[in-house]
């Protein structure tokens, strides 16, 4: 029996490198192509919508940070300043190899939506550290008045902390997990989106622990049926994953079968930017992608496998 453990142990290990360093081969090639907002497929009148640019122009800031992520990465409505409100965010959990300066497209599609994004160059995101620390640096900024990096502080009282989502693709994914139900600021998050999350075998072989069952935010999951994401994200993990959260957390699971691991980062941007208008900016319109009899998400052609319980 033991000897038994010690094969199988042995070949999941085996298993987690290989899918790993798979992980890293991908994340050499580019990240999230700057006109992906052109060239998706959509497969509805929202995600259409939701994945082209919003109105407004985009703003860059990035501070240093003394720890293994190396620097906050932030972007923002240019017009903020004219704004008479608060803005919502989305923090970004990296996957692995894929840090915020390889995906600096994403950010500015949802900056032009609306939202202050945050993102990091940590490459081991899995623990939701980075989140925490990305949420406790905007919380300083938030109330800081005096000038930062030689200029004026632009996001003295334009950041709304009680809108915050979250969202993390293959590691980052259970970086998400941990982010909202293990790190001190958890219940800040009103919403959060997991893609191509890796599964449970390699999480648990590379010591990526999580536990979904304590998941409160309202979620939603999408992977692909592409032969990479069958390996790092298949169905049933998926499944399981869907299935791990409570059935009083609004929760949505879906998988695009027009796409693969690496490209989920941003195929599915269009129902991204809709869930995160919907909960943390009021668009109810957003909304009709998900919920009802008549969601879109239920007659896509580009999807399948589709869950949500309401």
């Amino acid at each position: 029996m033991k000897k038994m453990l010690k094969i199988t142990g042995c070949i999941i290990f085996i298993i987690a490198v290989l899918i790993a360093a798979l992980l890293i081969y991908l994340a050499n090639n580019p990240a999230a192509p700057n006109n992906y907002t052109e060239t998706v497929k959509t497969g509805g009148e929202l995600e259409a919508k939701y994945i082209a640019m919003g109105e407004h122009e985009v703003s860059y800031f990035e501070s240093a940070a003394m720890m293994s992520f190396k620097k906050y990465e932030i972007f923002y409505p240019a017009d903020m300043s004219e704004m008479n409100r608060s803005l919502p965010v989305v923090v970004f959990v990296n996957g692995t190899g894929i840090t915020g300066s390889k995906y600096q497209a994403l950010q500015k599609h949802l900056a032009s939506w609306g939202f202050i994004t945050i993102a990091t160059e940590e490459e081991y995101a899995w623990n939701g550290f980075s989140a925490e620390m990305s949420v406790r640096y905007l919380e300083l900024l938030n109330e800081y008045k005096d000038k930062i990096n030689g200029g004026d502080n632009v996001f003295y009282k334009k950041i709304d902390l009680d809108h915050i989502g979250i969202t993390g693709h293959s590691q980052g994914g259970i970086g998400v997990i941990n982010a909202i139900t293990d790190q001190k600021h958890s219940d800040i998050y009103k919403a959060a989106v997991m893609l191509s999350s890796a599964k449970t075998v390699m999480s648990e072989a590379l010591q990526w622990t999580s536990d979904p069952t304590l998941i409160k935010a309202p979620t939603m999951i999408i992977g692909s049926t592409g032969n990479t994401d069958e390996q790092i994200a298949p169905l049933e993990s998926l499944q399981k994953l869907y299935n791990d959260i409570l059935n009083n957390v609004t929760k949505v699971m879906a998988r695009r079968n027009d796409a693969d691991h690496g490209q989920m980062l941003y195929y599915a941007d269009g129902y991204v930017t809709a869930w995160f208008m919907y909960y943390l900016n009021g668009d109810t319109e957003a909304g009709n992608a998900f919920f009802g009899e008549n969601a879109e998400i239920l007659s896509n052609a580009n999807l399948q496998d589709i869950k949500k319980n309401h």
